[in-house]
């Protein structure tokens, strides 16, 4: 479990650090996910990283916002 936890935060990071990665994820994101991950996984599976990818990307978003937004209050 850590090792799929490790490789969700490095996806997460590449995404949010690499405008042409994060492009790719959004139009292609089981391509996307095979390259960083380095293996082609069945699509069930690929399909639920993919939406957790996209899960901590929104919950980091709205974190963010968060914070952003308690500085102007």
């Amino acid at each position: 479990m850590d090792f799929l936890k490790e490789k969700i935060e490095a996806i997460v990071e590449k995404i949010k650090k690499e405008p042409d990665f994060a492009k790719k994820f959004q139009e292609e994101p089981v391509k996307a996910m095979e390259e960083i991950l380095g293996v082609d996984l069945p699509d069930d599976k690929i399909n639920e990283l993919i939406d957790v990818v996209k899960l901590k990307l929104n919950l980091d978003e709205n974190e963010l916002f968060g914070k952003i937004k308690g500085l102007f209050q």
